[in-house]
């Protein structure tokens, strides 16, 4: 892993602050930044530096483009202990990496179940059987052919992000905590056409969607959900699928589980009942405190963390600061996020980037002055239906501790006096 230190344990599992924190230093709303006036001249500044000596790179010196070589590597990271295999494991967005809310095509989180299938597109079909007038096979190119092409941005959520956080503060990171979900636009084209084309039957209730890969995943959508937003896409962020996103075709299911959009999406089958399969039973179902267990839980509610500061991107300076985050629904669009610096007791309106769009990520930020006091940072997402995002004490209550899945609940970082933050739990 190379990082350790970001993945210990808290032994804290809940932590229980007085108010006062807004006090003594803290100011919300940030003093401009004022350098301070050199003492000597700056040869940084006086001399010309090599850049403006000797010419550069010539162009498609880099084929295919690369950061600059004084970043930082930013990279997916995995927890080996979670799974078995990494063949049927997950890694995660770096989200404190991160500003603006497209996730970069290379730093999209991967979940397989056999690994990642190396598929040939020229070779690939898609199969379209069961419940409909007109049993059909499409290549790859014929799908390209449909009208009515289009390109979406939305977030894609594993149901296990935040899983871990069940029973208390555990990785300290948000990549880590919440690093299962990336936002891109996809391109390609509605599902309905596609299902129009083959003629559905009215006795067609439900869709079986299967993919190519050793794991055959498959899960069961209502017919209204795919007649509704779904997609068929081929395309990422302007570019092909990724081999690990499910080149060369995926389904979309806009706001509801990751699970359910098919990687390497190979066949569709309409029936008039749900399958039941594996995915939707002994997995991606929700175990309540009593034994019973929740099934179809399709949607994911809203959400939100802060991505900085957070363990991996601890405070540095003193004095002005902007802190940043990511929210989400799958009901809709976010209409507004608060941010509390003192576990909870107090909260201020964010300030949200640009003009949020439905089941997608939203940016949020908060300028404020820091004197060096601790904090703890929270947000908590509200969107367009009224969902507020509950505490973890609040999900608790309904949900127990049994479960893995669709785990929303408040995420709380104890900023401490030298800057350094840490996953904890406020209840």
């Amino acid at each position: 892993m190379g990082d350790e230190g970001n993945l210990r344990s808290v032994n804290r599992r809940q932590l229980i602050r007085s108010a006062g924190l807004a006090a003594g230093g803290l100011a919300l709303g940030a003093s401009a930044v004022r350098a301070a006036p050199p003492q000597k001249p700056d040869p940084l500044i006086t001399e010309i530096q090599d850049a403006a000596r000797y010419l550069g790179d010539g162009v498609v010196a880099k084929p295919y483009g690369q950061p600059s070589k004084f970043e930082k590597h930013v990279i997916r990271r995995d927890v080996e202990w979670l799974t078995a295999s990494r063949e049927s494991s997950v890694s995660f967005t770096p989200l404190h990496e991160l500003d603006g809310t497209i996730t970069p095509s290379g730093l999209c989180f991967e979940r397989h179940h056999s690994g990642v299938a190396e598929i040939d597109p020229g070779k690939h079909r898609l199969m379209i059987n069961g419940l409909v007038d007109k049993p059909m096979v499409f290549t790859l190119a014929d799908l390209k052919r449909f009208p009515g092409r289009v390109s979406r941005t939305y977030f894609l959520e594993c149901a296990a992000n935040s899983g871990m956080e069940w029973r208390g503060a555990q990785l300290n990171g948000a990549q880590f905590t919440h690093g299962m979900v990336h936002n891109v636009v996809y391109t390609g084209i509605p599902l309905k056409a596609v299902l129009e084309e083959a003629g559905l039957k009215n006795n067609g209730k439900w869709l079986l969607v299967e993919g190519a890969d050793a794991a055959a995943m498959t899960r069961s959508i209502p017919i209204e959900k795919a007649l509704n937003d779904c997609l068929l896409v081929w395309a990422m962020n302007g570019e092909a699928l990724r081999p690990e996103q499910g080149y060369p075709l995926r389904i979309v299911v806009p706001g509801w589980e990751g699970n359910m959009w098919v990687k390497w999406l190979r066949r569709i089958e309409v029936g008039d009942q749900p399958w039941h399969h594996r995915e939707e039973t002994s997995k991606y179902t929700d175990l309540l405190a009593d034994g019973r267990s929740r099934r179809f839980t399709f949607i994911m509610d809203a959400k939100s963390v802060v991505t900085n500061p957070s363990p991996q991107a601890p405070l540095r300076f003193k004095g002005p600061n902007t802190l940043s985050g990511l929210a989400w629904s799958g009901r809709g669009t976010i209409r507004r996020v608060d941010v509390s610096l003192d576990g909870g007791r107090n909260w201020r309106s964010a300030r949200i980037d640009g003009t949020p769009t439905p089941l997608s990520l939203t940016r949020f930020y908060v300028d404020f002055d820091w004197g060096g006091q601790e904090l703890l940072v929270q947000s908590r997402a509200v969107d367009d239906t009224g969902y507020v995002q509950p505490t973890k004490s609040e999900l608790r209550q309904v949900r127990g501790t049994n479960s893995i899945y669709h785990n929303n609940g408040i995420q709380t970082w104890l900023v401490k006096a030298n800057g350094e933050t840490e996953n904890v739990e406020v209840s």
